[in-house]
């Protein structure tokens, strides 16, 4: 088989799920109703974006402490990596039904918690609760709906749950722009988050186990019975064979390996097969986080004040489009991910990531570099008292501009004539931030005007647009068919855990490596990241479209090479399979 898979079929496998899940709509309710734990993902990461700019409002220590911002952000991460590392473990023992319904139990606590709390550290305790539910769903919901699927449209299915992700940070984003002007506004952000976990626990008590977790548990016939809603009638029977030589291969090495969690775990990673499939498992989740997306996602509206946009409802408007337009690219993931493969996709999505980045951190340069200058006149009219202490004792402050104002923590007063000409550079606190508003004139206290911000708005939204068809959807599709069934709660564990700690660095880091390198260096640096990421998953990553569970064992056992590498014929032509 040539690398990059199977040859292109005549049709996507989008519209074969279609056909399919039209015949059989159970297919569908399955997909969708487990989906909703992408749907939570999604909505965490989206609404804390905007939750953040009030919460800065409310809480003047927050506002004026860059770590406790990233901490607020970051802390439903770290809750984040101990669900997921739990969740692998609850899949194998409890079953991924019931992982489920614990997850949004353990969601719903936390929505609660966050909507209600007094202070700065209870949104924190809130948060990490919430990330307990989000590590959970994150790993549970794809292994259940690519277990629950006909493998001929797995990819599509699988991709359903990263299009409700899309469709939770979208949702995110709307609910933010809805409660703007209500009183409590972060608080209802955050608090309605425990409505989609109520819906899901409910529908998901009407729903069966995963057919593979029953048939390992020896409930033959009710694996059967779901099989049957699912396949046609004359392939269940096939499809049951291929799921007892898979189970009985698994429980021979248990007996040698044994079932506690630590004899698994140490199987897991003693297993050929296992280790091959947690080397590409783990290098896109890593990559997924380390091409900068949350930086995005959850700092959305921040980076489109770094762009110039002062206002907080204008910088949710403008993140709602880069979010509407994740949706979009996920919906071509769905279209292309079993046509083109799970490899080319993420490919080709990483070179338009890289060259998006390098290009938006020009971008950011040159809004720099071209910031408005500091009027001594200007800020003359606000008294001395006023006006930025550090700019008064400068020694050189007609070389000032509005960027060098902002690296001091003080605010720039646009002009009253226009925005881009000199302003005036004052002491960041309330009254004089009012004052300035008083006057008609525009507060900037986290980024410069510049005629070219649009631009780094738009190629934002160029970044969402490369990055969800491929490194957005399909690392969770990847991970969610790449493992044995006796390791696929234990590798999935590991490598969601891997991309939650990828997540948290990044998170936890963005602002202070912005205040650190600029906004330019900052996705310069990203871009640097990326091209690593590129390299493992080129060198690293098979391609598994279209192929049974059992098929994919055989691929990894066989072990696999790119291209480039492989070992040539007589013919001097490269022999690959994947």
């Amino acid at each position: 088989m040539v690398e990059g898979g199977a040859p292109p079929s005549s049709r996507t496998e989008f519209t074969e799920c279609w056909r399919t899940t039209w015949r059989t709509p159970y297919i569908m309710r399955l997909a969708l109703t487990a989906g909703i734990g992408g749907l939570l993902f999604g909505y965490d990461t989206g609404v804390i974006s905007g939750a953040l700019l009030y919460i800065r409002e409310d809480f003047r220590e927050v506002d004026k402490k860059t770590w406790l911002q990233e901490t607020i952000v970051s802390m439903a991460v770290a809750g984040a990596i101990i669900g997921a590392a739990l969740g692998g473990w609850m899949n194998d023992a409890l079953g991924r039904k019931k992982s489920i319904l614990i997850a949004d139990v353990v969601f719903f606590i936390g929505a609660i918690v966050m909507g209600a709390a007094p202070a700065p550290w209870v949104i924190i305790v809130g948060r990490i609760v919430v990330g307990l539910g989000v590590g959970m769903a994150s790993m549970t919901a794809p292994l259940y709906i690519s277990e629950a699927s006909p493998h001929r449209i797995r990819g599509a299915l699988v991709s359903c749950n990263g299009m409700l992700i899309t469709g939770g940070q979208f949702l995110s984003y709307l609910i933010n722009l809805a409660f703007t002007k209500a009183p409590g506004t972060w608080r209802w952000m955050l608090g309605v988050a425990g409505v989609p976990a109520l819906v899901q626990f409910i529908l998901m008590l009407s729903l069966p186990e995963s057919p593979r977790w029953l048939y390992r548990e020896n409930k033959v016939d009710e694996a059967r019975a779901i099989l049957a809603k699912i396949y046609p009638e004359e392939e269940v029977e096939d499809e049951l064979k291929a799921l007892h030589e898979s189970v009985e291969f698994e429980k021979a090495e248990d007996s040698a390996a044994g079932n506690g969690m630590i004899q698994k775990l140490k199987g897991a990673l003693s297993n050929t097969v296992v280790r091959r499939g947690l080397y590409a498992g783990i290098t896109v989740q890593v990559a997924q986080q380390f091409v900068g997306i949350n930086t995005v996602m959850y700092y959305s509206p921040t980076i489109v004040q770094f762009a110039g946009f002062a206002s907080n409802q204008t910088a949710m408007a403008l993140s709602l489009i880069t979010s509407g337009l994740n949706v979009v690219g996920t919906l071509m993931s769905m279209c292309f991910v079993d046509r083109y493969g799970r490899r080319r996709l993420m490919i080709i999505s990483m070179f338009g990531i890289i060259a998006c980045l390098v290009v938006l951190a020009g971008v950011f340069f040159y809004a720099a570099e071209h910031s408005p200058k500091i009027s001594n006149l200007e800020s003359a009219k606000f008294g001395n008292s006023s006006t930025c202490p550090t700019y008064v004792s400068a020694v050189n402050p007609t070389a000032w501009n509005c960027m060098t104002c902002l690296k001091q923590e003080c605010g720039f007063c646009a002009s009253e004539v226009k925005d881009l000409a000199p302003g005036a550079c004052l002491a960041a606190s309330d009254s004089i931030r009012d004052i300035c508003r008083g006057e008609h004139r525009t507060w900037y206290s986290k980024g410069c005007p510049s005629k070219i911000g649009i631009f780094a708005v738009i190629l934002l939204g160029l970044y969402i647009i490369t990055y969800a068809p491929g490194m957005g959807t399909v690392p969770w599709i990847v991970n969610s068919e790449i493992y044995p069934l006796r390791y696929r709660g234990t590798g999935g564990g590991i490598a969601a855990v891997s991309n939650w700690t990828a997540n948290l660095i990044v998170s936890e880091t963005y602002l202070t490596l912005t205040k650190a390198l600029g906004s330019a260096g900052t996705f310069l640096l990203f871009a640097g990241f990326s091209l690593i990421g590129l390299i493992f998953i080129y060198l690293l990553v098979p391609e598994t479209k279209g192929m049974q569970f059992e098929e994919v064992e055989k691929l990894l056992q066989k072990g696999f090479r790119p291209k480039l590498f492989a070992p040539k014929d007589t013919k001097g032509k490269a022999k690959v399979e994947e």
